[in-house]
């Protein structure tokens, strides 16, 4: 029976193997500390986090999430080992997005559970208020047993005060590590899947029209169910995909509890036609699984459909890929346990009664293994069959370059809902490739790494041919977010100071859709820098004066994109800065940034680009297992999308583009 702790309460634990698993309000750092018997940390060894997420016994969460699995091995911690102290922290404490004190979220909720999920003690933390940073538990040692407590001990100074309250020296170095490790995590996050009706239901609620940005700028939906966008961050209700009201807001004098206008309407009455009926699937075989049809989710429009549904096959991967982890991680710890038993007795080791005792946990956790395996490859079939029939119905913005819907292609007159970006998948599954959409309009720059020199599949590329590969995706990259747009909408810059990129940049020069051409060296630099910054200053006073149609005549109001190309070569510090601003400023206003760099190259700077680095959305020309997915705890392997080779599609779309351009302009 599980034993529901209050602050100062303990509890024997009988287990030495556990798991912590914690459920927030919002996104937390979850860490876990390690002390001595009067409640001292030694060293920063001595503490897992996001930075350093093993040390001995334990084993914690590499970025921020709402829910954490923390593993704790109390065998496996030295003899000078007391205490194990779990602890959690709020990323916005230190300039993250979100809230700064636990009293501005649901009180957090702990529970310490065995490797079958048993739970053995429980605590809700309350009486929390301008704490960022709470010792939540501890498990500590008592005449050679170990028992857990309910500590509940906030810090408003945040981690480094509570590290430095444990004796720990190095507590405001820690405190800015893990803060650092937190932020790299969120820079490569990917979001949530949309909430589902039930476990085995494969139809997705009804989702609202998607009305205007709706994304945010740190780790980005519609209204309801449209889930938020890859790297973007969690949804607050405020039309990102968070907790709705129940029947919208009226605007009488009167207020709910919440401090939100009271609704009198009658809560069933429609207003407005409801969603056309989803296609209905042909009758299955009996004793075969429903057949897939595209479009299945329900939604207002074809495309919102499509969209909620690749959302629900990134949902149903994630499920079945964690399930079966988790059932091989239990299949081991059984039969270690099983071993273990067995061959307590020293008697046992002799003759053929060990060797049996080993055959026979083998034997169980094989079967155990394969029966997951199974069910994991029944799963993943029927997800590649859905994605046979999805596939080829998506949209040009969320299709292939070699989908045949690109050479039907026609400039759209309204925006998408979503971008693809490329693909995502598991090494699980490796036949089953989940489409990855970016929400539009971007609030958040990308950056192509142009770096990494090791590809997934144990081939070597060197740093000019990543430089190249790098390029050819940001061109990609640029050509669909032209394509997407209506005439005129989207306009791109280019700067390339030393004019490396111009091989690659080779389709957008000659089809003329750029706004000019690409700019080189310093003063070019300087000059694109300048007129950017200038329109981020000159939209943000009119927004601010309350004024937005108050802008200069002729003053071009479709979205920018910049795409940089070799940085830092031909970047000063006063470039560097704007380019900074750029990142932070430009998004709201409809100014977006592409760089393709390579971080190292740029560490002459110091920490000083460090901040733009966590802001933008990491992509890789070459596959790379990047993607975070903290709902899970997967590392989603990210693929680039590829222009088949020799294919004339980017050149033709470009065209279309190009003059659908001129003709906007006459």
């Amino acid at each position: 029976m599980t034993a529901e702790l209050v602050r100062g309460q303990n509890h024997p634990l009988s287990q030495s193997r556990l798991e912590i698993r914690i459920s927030a309000g919002t996104p937390v750092a979850a860490a876990a500390a390690l002390s001595d018997e009067n409640g001292r940390i030694h060293g920063t060894e001595w503490v897992a986090h996001p930075g350093a997420p093993v040390q001995p016994g334990l084993e914690v969460s590499r970025q921020a999430a709402a829910d954490h699995r923390l593993a704790v091995d109390l065998d496996a911690v030295t003899e000078a080992v007391h205490r194990v102290s779990v602890l959690l922290a709020l990323p916005a404490a230190n300039g993250g997005a979100g809230p700064a004190r636990f009293g501005a979220v649901a009180a957090p909720f702990v529970a310490v559970t065995g490797l079958d999920g048993t739970e053995v003690a429980s605590y809700t933390i309350t009486g929390l208020d301008l704490e960022s940073a709470v010792v939540a538990l501890e498990l500590y040692r008592r005449q050679g047993a170990w028992k857990v407590r309910a500590v509940g001990q906030g810090y408003a100074g945040g981690l480094a005060e509570l590290f430095a309250d444990q004796g720990l020296s190095e507590a405001a170095q820690l405190a800015a590590g893990i803060d650092e490790a937190v932020a790299r995590g969120l820079a490569r996050s990917v979001q949530a899947p949309p909430p589902r009706t039930s476990e085995g239901d494969r139809s997705r609620q009804a989702a609202a029209p998607a009305v205007g940005p709706d994304q945010g700028a740190a780790p980005q939906g519609a209204p309801g169910p449209v889930p938020p966008a890859y790297g973007g961050q969690p949804a607050d209700g405020q039309g990102q995909g968070g907790p709705q009201p129940a029947y919208g807001g009226a605007t009488g004098p009167h207020a709910s509890a919440g401090g939100g206008p009271v609704n009198y309407s009658h809560p069933r009455r429609q207003t407005s036609a409801p969603p056309p009926p989803p296609p209905a699937a042909p009758p299955a075989q009996p004793g075969q699984p429903t057949r897939p049809v595209a479009g299945d989710a329900t939604g207002w429009s074809m495309e919102e459909r499509l969209y909620n549904q690749v959302w629900g096959m990134f949902e149903d991967l994630a499920r079945t890929a964690a399930a079966y982890r988790s059932a091989v991680d239990f299949a081991e710890s059984r039969m270690d346990k099983e071993l273990e038993q067995a061959l307590s007795d020293p008697r046992s080791r002799i003759g053929g009664q060990g060797d049996a005792a080993r055959e026979a946990a083998r034997a169980r956790y094989t079967q155990l293994v394969d029966q997951a395996r199974a069910s994991l490859d029944r799963d993943v079939a029927q997800l590649v069959a859905e994605s046979e029939v999805v596939e080829p119905a998506l949209p040009p913005a969320f299709a292939r370059w070699d989908n045949p819907c690109w050479h039907a292609y026609r400039v759209p007159m309204e925006i998408p809902m979503a971008l693809r970006l490329g693909d995502l998948r598991l090494p699980e599954a490796e036949s089953i490739r989940i489409p990855m959409l970016l929400r539009l309009p971007l609030e958040r720059g990308l950056w192509i790494d142009s770096g990494r020199t090791d590809s997934l599949d144990g081939s070597f590329t060197d740093s000019h041919d990543m430089r190249r590969l790098a390029m050819d995706t940001a061109v990609a990259h640029a050509a669909r977010l032209l394509a997407v747009y209506p005439a005129g909408e989207f306009t791109v810059h280019v700067v390339d100071p030393a004019g490396s990129g111009a091989q690659a940049l080779a389709p957008l020069t000659q089809t003329g859709v750029l706004a000019g051409p690409p700019a080189q060296g310093a003063a070019g630099v300087t000059e694109v820098l300048a007129r950017l910054t200038q329109r981020v200053d000159l939209v943000q006073m009119a927004l601010r004066g309350g004024a937005p149609d108050a802008l200069p005549p002729g003053f071009d109001t479709s979205q920018q994109l910049l795409i940089v190309n070799d940085f830092p070569h031909g970047f000063d510090d006063r470039a560097v800065n704007q380019l900074r601003y750029l990142v932070d400023e430009g998004p709201s206003v409809g100014v977006h940034l592409m760089m393709v760099a390579d971080r190292e190259e740029s560490a002459g700077y110091g920490p000083l680009l460090d901040p733009l680095w966590r802001a933008l959305l990491r992509l890789t020309p070459v596959p790379d297992d990047h993607l975070a997915d903290p709902w899970v705890g997967h590392a989603w392997t990210y693929e680039p999308p590829a222009v088949p080779h020799g294919s004339e599609v980017l050149r033709e779309v470009l065209t279309q583009v190009a003059e659908a351009r001129r003709t906007w302009n006459r």
